[in-house]
């Protein structure tokens, strides 16, 4: 049987493009494994799907002074020996990786092999995790046509995103008796993200009594992040965290108000949602969700608010204007044309395989 390993890590987004190519991968014949960090995010994410999973050491490595940047290399070089024991000892044919510092000693150790690496990068302007790795990649898949001139010539795919096909099979009426919601009620989906959003978690709930006259709120909050003085509070519903049932929340959802990510504004795309985006400033990140917001905005897919401006009155405002005109926001999705990414990216997989074969 043909073999695989995936690796990527840190948060969500760096593993549900995984989890989406792995019916397709199942279906090609390959034996699946999963290389991420100890304790990371992908060991919880990927526990459902029956793959064997196998931690290593990890560190970032910073652009920034902090005084961990003395401690991490060490972490990395202990990763990258982990990494290349383990992938000695299972043999793949082929390593794919979705980003996140745990994927550079995975990656690195697999070049070292000389076992093919099939590299993602899912945001507009490539991150330091995969720049670190593009030397050694076969091709490198990205979203975005104007990632194209910042990646290695000759490696540049333009995949598209892997969406789980699931997301688009949803029952909003399960959606609706999960969070206790009429359905002669429009409901409004928030998303922080894995880690959750403080910002976009306090401009919420600072606007629930307004939003909640005329829409239902269902808030994937993040961990730990649950306002027990909200538990009962009618028509607004929390969790930390939705797995298997994250597609009935979208099927029951009119409008989604989120992060700008760039797996969750694909899934956004993909499921035709109309969609407040809320990127995390350049102050906090290295500005790529600013970019991937901007992209969509001028492509008529989303609305956009700077966290920087964010007040209650805006956020209102916005949810209105949005909900006024869903369906053309919704219409200008429909005409995107959307890529099949998952069909691309196993194929570009299989040639991978089948060069070191």
């Amino acid at each position: 049987m043909k073999k695989i390993v995936l690796t990527g890590g840190g948060t969500a987004g760096h593993v549900t493009p995984n989890i989406a190519l792995i019916p397709a991968l199942r279906q090609a014949g390959y034996e699946i494994a999963y290389v991420g960090s100890y304790d990371g995010i992908e060991k919880k994410l990927i526990a459902d799907f029956g793959i064997p999973y196998t931690g290593i050491s990890t560190g970032k490595l910073r652009r920034y002074l902090d005084v961990k940047n003395l401690t991490d290399p060490f972490r990395v070089l202990k990763g990258y020996s982990e990494a290349k024991k383990y992938l000695k000892e299972y043999r793949p044919d082929v390593v794919f990786s979705k980003g996140g510092f745990v994927s550079v000693p995975v990656v690195r150790a697999a070049a070292a092999l000389k076992i093919p690496c099939i590299i993602h990068e899912s945001d507009m302007t490539p991150g330091l995790a995969n720049k670190l790795c593009f030397p050694v990649a076969e091709k490198v898949c990205c979203n975005f046509p104007e990632t194209m001139e910042m990646l290695p010539e000759g490696k540049a795919v333009l995949t598209g995103s892997p969406i789980r096909s699931e997301l688009a099979q949803g029952n909003k009426i399960a959606g609706l008796d999960m969070c206790g919601f009429t359905a002669n009620k429009p409901v409004i989906m928030v998303i922080g993200g894995s880690l959750g959003a403080a910002n976009v978690n306090k401009a919420v709930r600072e606007a629930l009594p307004l939003l909640l006259e005329d829409f239902q709120v269902v808030h994937l909050c993040g961990k730990d992040k649950i306002d027990n003085l909200l538990l009962t509070t009618p028509g607004y519903k929390q969790f930390e965290y939705i797995k298997a049932e994250l597609k009935d929340l979208f099927a029951m959802a009119d409008l989604v108000i989120s992060r700008a990510g760039a797996n969750a504004i694909c899934e956004l795309l993909a499921l035709k949602k109309p969609n407040i985006l809320i990127p995390l400033p350049a102050a906090s990140s290295r500005g790529d969700q600013l970019l991937n917001a901007r992209s969509f905005e001028s492509q008529g897919f989303s609305i956009v608010i700077n966290e920087d401006d964010l007040t209650t009155e805006l956020l209102v405002d916005k949810v209105h204007e949005l909900f006024s005109n869903r369906q053309s926001y919704h219409d200008a999705m429909s005409r995107s044309g959307q890529m099949d990414s998952i069909r691309t990216i196993v194929r570009l997989i299989e040639e991978a395989a089948a060069s070191r074969a």
